[in-house]
């Protein structure tokens, strides 16, 4: 796919949250059976609970981080939260789902107060079992900071989603 068709560099993605990177693990997130794909609108009470994140590959030898996170909060106008973490699961053994790793942050439901947010999904292959660490914040996360940290690299898959309040329409602002 060109980059310039990419969802992810159409929705921002690139460039606000992750570097270019090339997919190289599947990645499939589903809520209520039914699968969230880049650029979906989903109300924030349809994500009360955890999704299920589902990382493909057939190696349980190879283990994976995911990362959730808000750029956008506390609104598309001034995101001074940026990135805000809604979720970090390590240790998710290839093949799986995110319920066999290891939650290090627990997840917290989006609760956009104003404009449209991207909800992004990043995944991540670890060098080795039990090699990251929970951050002290969730407040102005840095995905790419983080993953030089753990020397995680760049993503393997990502995907990402818009979510407004409930009784929301219209703009990013």
């Amino acid at each position: 796919m060109s980059r310039a068709r990419d969802p992810l560099v159409v929705g921002g993605v690139i460039g606000d949250v992750l570097d270019p990177f090339e997919r190289s693990v599947s990645l499939r997130v589903t809520r209520n059976n039914r699968e969230i794909n880049n650029g979906y609108d989903i109300r924030p009470s349809a994500l009360l609970h955890q999704p299920r994140v589902q990382v493909g590959g057939n190696d349980f030898r190879i283990f994976f981080t995911l990362v959730m996170v808000d750029p956008d909060a506390p609104s598309p106008s001034d995101p001074n939260l940026r990135e805000y973490l809604h979720w970090l699961v390590t240790d998710i053994p290839g093949g799986t789902d995110a319920t066999f790793g290891n939650e290090i942050v627990s997840y917290e439901s989006p609760n956009p107060t104003s404009g449209i947010h991207r909800l992004v999904f990043a995944l991540f292959r670890q060098l080795g079992r039990q090699t990251v660490y929970a951050p002290g914040w969730r407040q102005n996360f840095n995905t790419r900071d983080f993953a030089e940290i753990y020397n995680l690299g760049l993503p393997v898959a990502a995907l990402y989603f818009n979510c407004q309040r409930e009784g929301g329409c219209g703009g990013r602002r």
